[in-house]
């Protein structure tokens, strides 16, 4: 199997994870036709901070989905990837993923690299406090809105990268220090058409890296790649893992 041979031989390679690695969780796309996107526009970031009714809106989309974050378990393809890391083969998962299933997995925060934050807790965007859901959930059933930060009284948001929130100026670092080591750079899941992160594969593969995508559908990177493979991410990586 040709996606076995290039882990084989790969010494620091970088796994970077899309959406499509979680659909097949049961985490719904967002940019698909069909797709949570398709049915609401996301809050933009400059509303949530000004506008009180832009955050009690966001806040309720969030409580929407508290029971589909609660009941998702990683899959195999979650699987796969942790036990690569483990095993010394891939040295970094940059994901876009915001549903915290490669921690889940067991793939360790050292070795996690979260570049659209993560929707499991939340944030104070001033001092950077941690709130839990749980917390603010409870403030909000009672009070109608989310609390302000204890500690600042600053503005509370979930701890992911909202439209028109600047990019995490650390993780971005070290998803461009990852893919200029990488010696393999492989694509799970991800359209790669959201920029900054879809540059990583292009980055890696201009610095000497083989680079590899599994994804559902064609990608716009496809002609660069060294291989492609159209399917299921958790069956097809399993499979490589195990002819490893």
């Amino acid at each position: 199997m040709e996606l076995s041979a290039l882990l084989r031989a790969a010494r620091r390679a970088v796994i970077f994870t899309g959406a499509g690695i979680s659909t097949e969780s049961g985490i719904p796309d967002f940019r698909s036709p069909g797709g949570i996107w398709t049915k609401m526009m996301p809050v933009q970031f400059q509303d949530y901070v000004a506008d009180p009714q832009a955050r009690r809106l966001s806040w309720e989309r969030r409580f929407e989905m508290e029971e589909t974050w609660n009941k998702v378990a990683p899959n195999d393809g979650h699987k796969a990837v942790a036990w690569l890391v483990a095993r010394g083969i891939v040295a970094h998962v940059i994901t876009q993923n915001i549903d915290n299933l490669h921690q889940a997995s067991g793939v360790p925060e050292d070795r996690l690299i979260e570049l659209h934050g993560n929707t499991s807790y939340a944030k104070c965007l001033t001092c950077g406090a941690r709130v839990e859901i749980s917390d603010i959930r409870a403030h909000f059933d009672k009070e109608g809105d989310a609390p302000d930060c204890r500690l600042c009284g600053g503005i509370i948001k979930t701890a992911t990268i909202s439209f028109g929130q600047a990019m995490p100026e650390e993780e971005m670092a070290r998803a461009q220090a990852a893919s200029l080591e990488a010696d393999l750079f492989l694509v799970l899941g991800s359209s790669l058409v959201v920029y900054p992160a879809a540059g990583f594969p292009l980055l890696a593969k201009r610095h000497g890296a083989k680079l590899a995508i599994l994804n559902r559908e064609a990608t716009e990177q496809d002609p660069y790649a060294d291989l492609v493979i159209n399917g299921e991410i958790g069956p097809i990586l399993t499979a490589a893992v195990k002819a490893l």
